[in-house]
């Protein structure tokens, strides 16, 4: 308590470490909640067998799928040289910038019966209705797909950072011993990666986990649809929060699954050799299947999405795009800039503060706030609701009974709410990038600026922020895609009469009226490019040095 009192920065920290968990507490205190029985019992003899197979089935397949691409076209790009290379190093990574629902909006239009490939499929054979049998995109096969397509970066990334930083003086090592390219692979490059590799395979599930637009759109029952369901159709809250406590349970066995399964195994390069090797060059065929191979996920998981929108949006656009359209851009940006402002501001409190203190304490109450991105963002809305909602009726009681009249709701009834949800899911964006640059910053400039009298706020100010200026743009940036694409919490959580560019895709595609949300998402889409090009620059810069 002492420890708190003489430090400011770490008493905000745990506050703001409170806050965070706030959200989670509140849905896990609901699991064990009567007063629901009825609600329950009908949900777990009707449609709670179906929420749990269809996670696991989209769990299996995604993280198969993302696998599979992600160490393959890492592999590639990382210890060979082919034709493109260099382009293909940082394209891969541009499927990140498109939604899975948005994804699915695209690909449901383009595959339908009366879409462009099964008409040219019906002009071509002179076939009709019933003489031949096609692919229903919408359906769980087809939800996977569309997960794997936007989601193997996540493998990509971190499979590739660790072949090339792990790999180089291992694989001399191996080559020294008589090892083949494809021995070496299996024996040497691809335990050395293995950390990596499940932690992209585990983000990008939690990602699956979380997402509402597409499961909900291909009618398929998970329970992220079940918790909206619960919400808004049978007006239980405590079924919705026992349903998200449910959903965060499959996430923490993920990321216990991660940790119990490396067990005692160490997977440290020894050699301290980490330099980049030169890519083993490819030529003919194999050249040509290179190519191909990482061609492919670049072309259906961005290109082929990207021009699909383009197409529909300057063809048969939002017939509302003026006016309505910059409405709806508006309140997309005053809720992205908000939490992305806020965001940056806590997490340079909460980095410095533990800079300073050097405490445990500090550091745990960081990992609090980082553990907010892999809870989904249903899983938060609902868990912000509930003490929210109680909050807000007790205020305007306390209102109505000092000055005489009902306000109505000041949180929930504003957008207040709904940035707080976004803080607590997207906060350990930005304070994971804040404090790997301020790590970067040596003590001794700490130590320089107080031989100069300046405090630990001036020291911040006028030494720190300048260094870490990059890098808290970086952060806002990232928070502030992240917010723009987000939409279980901003469908549950917005107020009335308030749309933003994600929930009128949505909306518009739920009506099946895919032409008119092309607009909306194709901005999302371009809006979600500007943190891929600087994180390219970055792929390009690293495969220099």
């Amino acid at each position: 308590m002492r420890a708190l009192l003489r430090s400011p920065l770490l008493l905000v920290a745990l506050i703001v470490a409170l806050l965070a968990a706030l959200p989670v507490t509140s849905v896990g205190l609901n699991l064990f909640a009567g007063g629901t029985s009825a609600t329950w019992n009908h949900l777990a003899q009707t449609v709670l067998p179906d929420y749990i197979a269809n996670s696991l089935w989209l769990c299996a397949g995604v993280g198969l799928g993302v696998g599979l691409i992600g160490v393959t076209t890492a592999w590639l790009t990382s210890m060979h040289d082919f034709p493109g290379r260099r382009f293909f190093e940082w394209g891969l990574v541009l499927p990140l910038a498109v939604p899975a629902y948005v994804m699915a909006y695209v690909y449901t239009d383009f595959l339908q019966f009366v879409g462009p490939v099964q008409s040219a499929l019906r002009e071509t054979f002179g076939w009709n209705y019933g003489d031949y049998w096609f692919p229903d995109v919408r359906s769980l096969p087809g939800a996977v797909l569309m997960f794997i397509g936007v989601l193997y970066p996540y493998v990509y990334l971190l499979a590739r950072s660790a072949f090339l930083e792990r790999a180089s003086g291992m694989l001399e090592a191996a080559r020294t011993l008589g090892m083949g390219p494809w021995r070496a692979f299996f024996s040497v490059s691809l335990p050395l990666a293995r950390p990596a590799i499940v932690a992209g395979v585990a983000l990008a599930l939690m990602e699956t986990l979380a997402d509402y637009g597409t499961v909900a759109y291909f009618a398929v029952n998970t329970f992220t649809t079940g918790i909206y369901r619960a919400w808004f159709s049978l007006g239980d809250r405590i079924a919705a929060a026992q349903l998200a406590a449910i959903l965060l349970g499959f996430v923490l066995c993920l990321l216990m699954a991660e940790r119990i399964s490396r067990g005692r195994a160490r997977y440290n390069d020894t050699t301290a050799r980490n330099r980049p090797m030169a890519g083993a060059q490819l030529s003919g065929w194999r050249a040509l299947l290179a190519v191909l191979v990482c061609s492919l996920p670049l072309l259906f998981g961005f290109v082929l999405p990207a021009l699909l929108l383009l197409k529909m949006a300057l063809t048969e656009g939002d017939a509302q795009f003026g006016e309505r359209f910059l409405l709806l851009s508006r309140n997309s940006f005053v809720l992205a800039g908000a939490t992305a402002i806020i965001g940056v501001a806590l997490a340079l409190v909460m980095a410095y503060g533990a800079r300073l203190s050097k405490t445990t304490f500090a550091n745990v109450l960081n990992r609090i706030v980082g553990l907010g991105y892999a809870v989904p963002g249903a899983v938060i809305a609902v868990g912000v609701l509930i003490p929210v909602t109680r909050l807000d009726n007790w205020l305007a009681g306390q209102w109505a009974l000092w000055f005489g009249h009902n306000p109505g709701l000041l949180l929930t009834g504003g957008i207040a709410a709904l940035i707080y949800a976004y803080l607590v899911r997207f906060l350990a964006v930005a304070l994971h990038t804040v404090e790997s640059s301020l790590a970067k910053i040596t003590p001794n400039m700490d130590d320089a600026a107080r031989s100069l009298g300046l405090g630990q706020s001036e020291t911040l100010r006028r030494v720190h922020a300048p260094m870490l200026r990059g890098s808290l743009l970086t952060a806002g940036l990232l928070v502030f895609v992240d917010v723009m694409k987000e939409l279980p919490a901003t469908l549950v959580m917005r107020p009335f009469n308030f749309d933003t560019l994600a929930t009128q895709a949505y909306t518009l595609a739920s009506d099946e009226r895919l032409a008119e949300a092309s607009t909306a998402a194709l901005a999302i889409v371009a809006v979600g490019l500007l943190p891929l090009i600087a994180l390219s620059r970055q792929i390009s810069a690293a495969r220099r040095r």
